[in-house]
């Protein structure tokens, strides 16, 4: 069997680019990593992929605010693409600017491209936040990414990780991932949420499950030997992040 077509894009200010196509690729994935503006110019089709990934960095410099100008070339000048891509059961996953991007643009919280429900903001820290976090996976969500996962310990790094919701928007958000404790406890304070999000939202995912955004970082704990403690603690064959990348593939072959 073929193996899957992952398409990691790149823009200015990309920085998680590698880690987030090795991740892919000991998952089992073909991968390609392209410039925003080969999807423009269609040098690169998206039609030619089964995932789409948008990974972690600070694009165009997060002027204006994070993810702002890449999201306005997704939407502006690749929306239909990926409208397309969606209609045809492609995967999506944003990592930390990736989720920022996908919000900004309108692909979350409803996939459709359209208006912009929720945003990202400044951590109530009024800092930038480089830490680990416990995570707390919603057993209700239909998100495909985290099938069979319970908790997650990955790290964050970002400034603008703070989810803010608007009017009547949080109930009817399809939310995968909270901030926990390391008990599982899911309403923990400061630094267990470092950025004080509305409900606590670590990633959340459109009502199909195929695209999923999050603010932690799963490329950077896909073996055991990345876990800050390990040599205390003793090294697992995997980290907790790599999961998400094999659900991904595996569901992708049925595509």
């Amino acid at each position: 069997m073929a193996k899957v077509r992952t398409l990691i894009l790149r823009a200015p200010g990309t920085n998680c680019d590698a880690e987030t196509a090795f991740a892919f690729q000991q998952a089992g994935a073909d991968v390609t990593s392209a410039h925003i503006n080969q999807l423009i110019c269609r040098d690169v089709p998206l039609s030619d992929y089964q995932i789409f990934v948008i990974p972690g960095g600070f694009t165009y410099g997060d002027d204006i605010s994070a993810g702002k100008v890449l999201a306005n070339e997704l939407k502006l000048k690749l929306g239909e693409d990926i409208r397309g891509f969606i209609d045809r059961g492609g995967l999506i996953l944003g990592i930390c600017n990736g989720f920022q991007v996908l919000v900004k643009a309108g692909f979350l919280p409803g996939g459709d491209g359209g208006g912009q429900a929720i945003t990202l903001s400044t951590n109530d820290s009024g800092r930038f936040e480089c830490r680990w976090v416990y995570l707390k996976v919603n057993e209700n969500s239909p998100c495909l990414f985290t099938e069979g996962i319970d908790r997650m310990y990955l790290p964050v790094a970002n400034g603008e990780g703070k989810v803010v919701t608007s009017g009547n928007a949080l109930p009817d958000l399809s939310i995968v991932l909270t901030y926990s404790d390391e008990y599982g406890n899911s309403n923990p304070g400061y630094p267990g949420d470092p950025s004080g999000s509305d409900g606590h939202i670590a990633g959340i995912c459109d009502a199909s499950g195929r695209i999923f955004a999050l603010m932690p970082h799963p490329e950077r704990h896909i073996r055991g030997t990345q876990h800050p403690r390990w040599t205390r603690e003793g090294a697992r064959k995997y980290g907790d992040g790599f999961p998400i990348f094999l659900n991904a593939i595996k569901w992708a072959k049925g595509i």
